[in-house]
């Protein structure tokens, strides 16, 4: 079986305990605070000793897994601890994996920045997050299959209800690529299931959100990203665009499958008319500028891509199947390891 070796190993899960956070409904309990117990050891205290500790695994994680590259960044206290990239960004031409430089596609990490980019427009005041989505939407309109209307809650939840299948979803060529209004009309999943009621993973409703941005914005949404988070986290290694800007493509790393001892290259692959969903393309400190923004609630540096309040709603339970398992945040979701309550996303 082929094996993808574009990896993209990131330390996204972003832990936090929260106390004395907003509730995003009153009715919805929040997840109860446990009493931590203190190990009698915390793990490595130092970047030598992290970095020692971290060499063993990535080796015996690359050599089973045949991964040609990947690389990894780790923040603590506001600042990023600690950043590697290890193996090759290009084998063939031995181009070693730079964490502050090479680019690699994080996938579903990308719902992050849509997810953002909706909260700060929530901030504004632009978007209501129990308003019936079609009202923002001009050129098409999600049909009234159920009584109850989808809404940006739903979407940032994977609660409307929508069927997910994966519908060229994918392209080689960027000649291939369709807008992301045309996608979305014209790929329009079914609605099986009234909003709300269970989660089930959809990329056209990340998609759909970032659309909503575009037209709530008025500007493209690569454009929004840009200005309004990577330019604040001086992010400048990062895009959303596709083809790659110019200044970009040649820290992309290289994509491969691994056949018969061979490491194959494979072009790079566009995400077709959903791009809000996935199609970025970043470093591993890049990244870890975003984690530092959003562990400090919205704060890096002397900028804000969110008022405190707002993230702290943002890391706000908004929805769960039953209020004693892990649900989702807005946008986040949640998973609970040792009773220490952690965020995440990249399912």
């Amino acid at each position: 079986m082929k094996k993808i070796i574009h990896f993209f190993l990131l330390m996204i899960i972003i832990a936090w305990v929260l106390q004395g956070a907003p509730q995003a409904q009153e009715s919805l309990p929040q997840p109860e605070q446990v009493e931590q117990i203190t190990p009698s050891r915390q793990g490595p205290t130092d970047r030598a000793e992290l970095e020692a500790f971290l060499e063993g695994i990535m080796a015996s994680h690359m050599e089973s897994y045949h991964i040609a590259g990947a690389t990894l960044a780790v923040v603590k206290d506001g600042e990023i601890f600690f950043a590697k990239g290890y193996g090759y960004a290009d084998v063939k031409e031995k181009k070693p994996v730079i964490a502050d430089k090479t680019l690699f596609r994080p996938g579903s990490i990308s719902k992050l920045f849509t997810w953002t980019a909706v909260m700060q427009l929530v901030e504004r005041g632009k978007i209501d997050l129990n308003a019936d989505i079609n009202i923002y939407l001009k050129n098409f309109k999600i049909p009234d299959t159920y009584p109850e209307p989808i809404t940006m809650t739903h979407l940032l939840t994977h609660t409307p209800g929508f069927e997910d299948v994966i519908n060229e979803m994918a392209a080689r060529r960027a000649e291939d690529l369709v807008s992301l209004a045309e996608f979305l009309e014209r790929k329009m999943p079914a609605r099986v299931l009234p909003p709300g009621k269970l989660t089930s993973y959809s990329n056209y409703g990340a998609a759909l959100a970032g659309y909503i941005v575009e037209k709530i914005s008025g500007v493209p949404f690569e454009d929004y990203v840009e200005e309004n988070i990577f330019e604040l986290l001086d992010m400048q290694q990062s895009t959303f665009r596709q083809p790659l800007p110019s200044h970009l493509a040649d820290d992309m790393s290289v994509g491969y499958t691994y056949e018969k001892g061979i490491y194959k290259p494979h072009g790079f692959e566009y995400i077709n008319g959903l791009a809000p969903a996935g199609s970025m393309s970043t470093t591993a400190t890049d990244i870890a500028k975003f984690m530092i923004a959003h562990l400090q609630n919205g704060k890096y540096g002397e900028n804000r891509i969110l008022e405190e309040e707002t993230a702290k709603l943002m890391h706000t339970r908004l929805f769960t199947h039953d209020p004693r398992v892990d649900g989702n945040a807005h946008g986040f979701w949640e998973m609970t390891y040792n009773n220490l309550r952690r965020a995440n996303s990249g399912l």
